[in-house]
């Protein structure tokens, strides 16, 4: 099994499709009610999964 460490989050758009977005280019995450994740280029998505469950996901990498 490879023990790097993962660098891509699986997320669900609004619309239900999955996405995979590279963990190092998130600048910000924020409940706003829903969550919007702000990319370092300035791009933002929007997201089915909580604050608190992309905290975990990024801490348990």
């Amino acid at each position: 099994m490879d023990n790097r460490e993962k660098t891509v989050l699986m997320l669900t758009k609004m619309d239900t499709r999955k996405i995979l977005i590279n963990k190092n280019q998130i600048q910000t995450v924020e409940a706003s009610p829903d969550t919007v994740i702000i990319l370092s280029g300035g791009r933002k998505l929007l997201v089915k999964e909580t604050i608190e469950e992309i905290y975990n996901m990024l801490q348990n990498g």
